[in-house]
């Protein structure tokens, strides 16, 4: 098994490519699930079979103090990270016309600020 005995942290775990990644790594590896919702979370992560294995952290990876807490979580749970993830994104289809300064600063906050606070709590622990 590639993945034993190494700790991962997906974010965007809840569901398509996030959900599918922390699957593989879930064979042999222990996965920490990100997401902004924490049913989600945790309906995904009952789908494993193995809850110690498998742990779930809520959370807006785009507020420094999430990316730090999620990292935290890790190390608390599973003493470390080897892998991470960073997969979290999203995707609300909207004309280009009709992309407001919010919209805007949405998909820039999870998909640039989200990874890189991410990546540097992760790089710091």
């Amino acid at each position: 098994m590639r993945f034993k005995d190494k700790t991962s942290i997906v974010t965007g775990g809840g569901s398509g490519i996030g959900l599918e990644t922390a699957k593989l790594h879930a064979e042999g590896a222990r996965v920490l699930l990100n997401g902004r919702d924490e049913a989600k979370l945790r309906a995904a992560a009952a789908g494993f079979g193995q809850s110690d294995r498998v742990a779930v952290f809520s959370g807006d990876i785009a507020k420094p103090a999430t990316s730090l807490a999620l990292v935290q979580a890790a190390e608390r749970e599973f003493g470390g990270v080897d892998i991470l993830i960073n997969n979290a994104g999203v995707f609300k289809p909207i004309a280009f016309a009709d992309v407001t300064e919010e919209q805007y600063d949405w998909f820039l906050n999870t998909i640039l600020k989200g990874k890189f606070f991410t990546a540097q709590a992760q790089q710091r622990a």
